[in-house]
């Protein structure tokens, strides 16, 4: 039976690869179809997890970074106006040079302006300020009259009547004086102008026409930029320029340096040791198409599955290279100890551990995905593939491919017998000893962790542009978007009413210095309820005075008509004038339109209590702050993942115990004792503890007690422990260069890692079994 078994086992083999093969062309096609699109993603909002308690925020928050992630503003200050001016001049016409990616917001200039003023007139009776609102209400007619009066008998005015006759109260002036204070731009000489710290400033603002970011490492954003300032500069200039496109430009070039940093060092790395153990091109080539199709198989279906990948994904899944080598390392050092095997049997023998250790590990990534963590999930579906990917490669196409002998190297000869003097640890004195000194050391290492949930730290803006943000938004007191208040209702003009209520509950609040002013859609679009209303009060207070004062001139004044309807959001959007607001409406979000206020002046993080405090009493409007709900809800996943590591552990060892009964403690305990010295070295070191320190602990438990489950399922076999240690040093240089990253979070991730790694490299053979190695 076993004879013609072996006879059977070509052709199943045969089989098994001509079918894994059709699924590797699937992928390939895949692939080319993939790159072509480029659907990634370099947000990291869209890594984040969701507000389980109020879901809309997390969509309004993406929204209103989907609404302003295209603008790209910059400004040129000098001391000497002219210079500006034709400076802003030629960095316009030389962006425009450039074909493509961004082209001037419209209405940012003096025809943009006339554009505005024409658009809004036929509504100028429905415009008015809080103050005039209530001046028209509150004053009685003699006081209105009095007040027009002073403005017709102004110097030059009575050449001028059929202008007077039409805003007699002079309210049009007044109400674009509010709308111009909320920003500190002026036109002068037709360019928005800003006067701070000595100099002049031209305000440009730009637009892209083009995808935000490509994944080949080019800028062409930032270079056009470059290229324009360059063009301009002179040594009293300064030119700033900021844009979310212009963090996401730089989140592409960033993760494409660290794809090839991690993922080629990796592969470098894995491939060297390759050759210096085995000393042939084969295993080479081997173990390199198996990594190359895990990695692309892992890209495939995460895309497949949420539709984009992420940068972060891409930068966290160039560590698999050191993690999805093991099998086929382990193959080839089997072949290399049984020259005279077939490769058949070789690869039946070892398939039970394989797969075991494959099991172990695919569970450890699955559990980063149980909590609702976009970014997590992604990391976790692609590592979890792309290792299944490369162990199908392993099992399915190596007894096929692999024709000749391995050789046996002098480098792998020292690495397996170097087993030998490493001694297996017995229940004496000095073992309790030793025990108690390291729980001493862990409990003490520990209780000096300190947590550091801030969402910040996964992002790795360069300090530049983090840098000009500030400037920049201090220079044109820009709303910071980490704060600000959701309004939500059933139809936009519930929104807007509600944004009116906001608005005047808001007022206490500045005089009080707490805020220094707000941005709003109703700002630039009353409610057709308020538009109604200021038009009839308008018109009340209008008619009294014209006919008041054509009586006392002898004179017949008629007041011009207006608009019949309230002006309505449809034309509003359509129209280029929106455009200074236009990001602040969200439209449908879960179900209700939406719109976000957003506030300029806080006056510090003592004010936000009394911001959030003033929501609480209105309907449909609700305070976010992004930054502590995004931090708050790291906090509580890096607790619930540590529960579930705890629930992992047993998982595992229950596993382990399954297959190894009594011997199960073998392979568990060195990953146990790895994690908590991993860290109690992080408390020693003063490194902060966060939630990516307990996502790699949980990788950790499925990759560690691989190395134990080796030992035990070759007894006594060197080329097992020859595997291991080639495929921790691999994994402990993958995941080492994860600290080159620039991402805190994906460093934090990578040190805990190669602390693990390493430990559960060095205890695991102090743990085999007490069984003497063949001679």
């Amino acid at each position: 039976m076993n004879k013609a078994l072996n006879a059977r086992m070509p052709r199943l083999w045969h089989a098994l690869a001509l079918v894994w093969l059709l699924v590797v062309v699937l992928v390939a096609a895949h692939q080319w179809h993939f790159w072509r699109a480029a659907n990634l993603d370099s947000d990291v909002l869209t890594l984040l997890p969701q507000d389980e308690h109020a879901p809309e925020v997390s969509a309004a928050t993406r929204r209103l970074a989907e609404q302003t992630s295209r603008q790209v503003v910059v400004v040129l200050g000098g001391k000497n106006w002219d210079q500006v001016r034709q400076a802003a001049e030629a960095h316009r016409a030389a962006v425009a040079a450039r074909p493509g990616g961004l082209k001037p917001l419209p209405g940012m200039d003096a025809a943009g302006l006339a554009q505005v003023l024409d658009f809004y007139r036929p509504y100028r009776d429905r415009l008015l300020t809080p103050a005039q609102r209530a001046q028209l209400a509150d004053s009685p007619p003699a006081t209105l009259v009095q007040s027009a009066l002073a403005g017709l008998y102004q110097p030059g005015v009575g050449l001028k009547l059929s202008d007077w006759v039409t805003d007699p109260l002079a309210l049009w002036p007044q109400w674009w004086a509010q709308r111009a204070g909320e920003s500190r731009a002026r036109l002068r000489d037709g360019w928005p102008w800003v006067a701070a710290n000595g100099m002049d400033w031209v305000v440009l603002v730009y637009e892209l026409s083009g995808p935000a970011f490509a994944m080949d490492g080019s800028t062409p954003i930032t270079d056009t930029l470059a290229q324009a300032a360059a063009a301009v500069q002179t040594p009293d200039l300064r030119i700033v320029s900021i844009g979310i496109a212009l963090h996401a430009e730089a989140a592409a070039a960033q993760a494409n340096r660290e794809v090839n940093t991690i993922g080629w060092g990796s592969l470098a790395a894995v491939l060297l040791l390759v050759w210096l153990a085995f000393r042939s091109l084969r295993p080479i080539a081997l173990v390199s198409l198996s990594l190359l199709v895990g990695c692309a198989t892992a890209l495939s279906v995460t895309a497949l599955l949420f539709g984009k990948v992420h940068l972060l994904t891409l930068v966290f899944g160039a560590s698999l290279v050191g993690v999805a080598e093991d099998f086929g390392i382990h193959y080839f050092a089997t072949r290399q100890s049984r020259q005279g095997q077939a490769r058949w049997a070789v690869m039946g023998n070892l398939l039970p551990g394989l797969a075991l250790a494959l099991t172990t590990s695919v569970l450890a990534y699955l559990v980063l995905g149980l909590a609702p963590f976009p970014g997590l999930r992604q990391m976790a579906v692609f590592s979890s593939v792309g290792l299944v990917a490369a162990f199908l490669t392993v099992v399915c196409w190596f007894p096929w491919l692999d024709r000749g002998q391995v050789p046996m190297s002098g480098f792998a000869q020292r690495i397996s017998y170097s087993l030998d003097h490493v001694p297996v640890l017995r229940m004496r004195p000095a073992l309790w000893a030793s025990a108690l000194v390291m729980a001493a050391l862990m409990v003490f290492g520990i209780n000096r962790l300190q947590t550091n949930d801030d969402v910040r730290q996964l992002q790795g803006s360069p300090k530049a542009l983090i840098d000009a943000q500030r400037e920049v938004g201090a220079l044109l007191a820009l709303p910071s978007p980490a704060q600000f208040y959701l309004v939500r209702g059933q139809d936009a003009e519930q929104v807007l009413v509600r944004e009116e209520a906001l608005k005047q509950a808001l007022e206490p609040l500045a005089a009080q210095g707490l805020v220094g002013g707000w941005r709003a859609v109703s700002d630039w679009l009353p409610s057709q309820a308020r538009q109604q209303a200021d038009a009839a009060l308008t018109a009340r207070a209008e008619h009294e005075v014209l006919a008041t004062v054509a009586q006392q001139l002898g004179e017949t004044f008629t007041r011009p008509a207006f608009a019949p309807q309230a002006l309505d959001l449809a034309s509003w959007l359509a129209h280029p004038v929106s455009a200074v607001a236009r990001p602040l409406w969200l439209g449908e979000v879960n179900g209700q339109m939406s719109s976000v206020v957003m506030l300029q002046g806080v006056a510090g993080a003592a004010s936000l209590p009394h911001l959030a405090q003033l929501a609480e009493g209105l309907d449909g409007v609700r305070w976010v702050d992004t930054t502590a709900n995004v931090s708050s809800l790291l906090g509580r996943y890096r607790v619930s993942m540590l529960g579930l590591l705890a629930g992992g552990y047993v998982v595992v060892f229950l596993a382990l115990f399954w297959r190894y009964r009594g011997d199960a403690w073998r392979a568990w305990v060195p990953t146990v004792l790895a994690s908590g010295l991993s860290l109690a070295i992080q408390g020693f070191c003063g490194i902060p503890f966060q939630l990516f320190n307990v996502l790699a602990l949980v990788l950790l438990l499925g990759m560690g007690v691989d190395y134990g489950i080796f030992l035990l399922e070759h007894r006594g076999d060197r080329s097992a422990w020859l595997a291991i240690a080639l495929g921790a040093a691999s994994t402990l240089l993958s995941f080492g260069l994860l600290a080159l990253s620039s991402t805190p979070a994906l460093q934090a991730f990578g040190f805990t890692m190669a602390c693990g790694v390493s430990l559960v490299w060095a205890l695991s053979p102090f743990f085999r079994p007490p069984e003497r190695l063949p001679q």
